[in-house]
């Protein structure tokens, strides 16, 4: 069990005539992302969500809040939540495989959640069996089971130690990637083109190491914070200029030059697996303790 974290799920996988107690653990969160409340620009208070009639603008309790299914334009089914939960299927906290199949047969664009997935103390040898076998055997399993008061498709695959459960979405609610891709001009690119962008291609060649990706977005904001609450102003960020046709093959060149330049440096060294965690924490700490600092400010004025 992961020190400090509660298990979202516990039931047993069951494959064959065999069954293991398990559970299952967030694999990623959000949580520590920067939070924004609605603010009354007025008053600096915190705002409140009321819920109101559309017709009489009046609000709406909790209590007198229902369900509805609109079946045409203001007509709606009333459906009270009691309804809802009892058409939610039986759970029976088993995790059944139902197939193993090849782990590249399914397509990334079905993944929908990754959860971790490990064994209950009574139940390691038979989960390990089956991670072992998985591993060797090089393929996922299908599993179905109620999961969050839903009925889910799992794909299981090893993963460490342990396995990682990915809940995948629905065939119906994938959209189709001919309409997405409809309107794609048809062009064939060749000959000095063709070859500078595959030459950019292998002198940018490495490996996935996601401790070195950093979240802009969420550091920016950190940065923001610690701006606004210091009475600084931040840089503004420079536009990207869209390469036009008539100049591709100019920023071509131009990109193969330099990059023939930064494969003849020496490489650095990989970056620490929690580079870039830390220079979001620092962010976001040194954020917290301006505002910190602020509060009393805050109140004293």
């Amino acid at each position: 069990m992961p020190s400090g974290q509660r298990a979202q799920w516990k039931g047993f996988l069951k494959f064959g005539k065999v069954s293991c107690g398990v559970a299952l653990y967030t694999a990623a969160s959000t949580s520590e992302r920067i939070t924004f409340n609605t603010i009354n620009k007025a008053t600096g208070n915190r705002v409140n969500r009321i819920f109101i009639d559309s017709e009489t603008e009046d609000p709406v309790p909790k209590e007198a809040q229902t369900k509805g299914f609109e079946i045409e334009n203001g007509q709606y089914i009333i459906i009270d939540p009691e309804e809802i939960s009892a058409a939610i299927p039986e759970s029976n906290k088993t995790l059944e495989i139902e197939a193993f199949i090849p782990c590249s047969d399914v397509d990334d664009v079905y993944f929908d959640k990754p959860y971790y997935l490990t064994p209950d103390k009574m139940g390691g040898d038979a989960f390990v069996a089956l991670r072992d076998a998985m591993k060797k055997s090089m393929v996922a399993a299908i599993a179905r089971t109620v999961l969050f008061r839903r009925m889910r498709t799992v794909l299981i695959r090893p993963h460490g130690k342990g396995l990682i459960a990915s809940t995948l979405n629905y065939d119906y609610e994938v959209r189709s990637s001919e309409k997405a891709f409809e309107e794609m001009p048809k062009l064939k690119i060749k000959g000095e083109m063709l070859d500078l962008a595959k030459h950019i291609i292998s002198t940018k060649k490495g490996e996935f190491d996601p401790a070195t990706f950093d979240d802009r977005y969420e550091a920016a904001l950190a940065d923001l914070v610690k701006a606004k609450l210091e009475g600084k102003s931040l840089p503004k960020p420079k536009k990207v200029q869209v390469s036009k046709p008539n100049d591709l093959l100019a920023a071509l060149r131009e990109s193969a030059g330099l990059m023939k330049a930064a494969a003849d440096k020496p490489k650095r060294t990989a970056a620490n697996a929690n580079t870039g965690t830390g220079r979001q924490r620092a962010a976001r700490a040194a954020a917290k303790s301006a505002a910190s600092k602020a509060a009393p400010q805050r109140k004293a004025s």
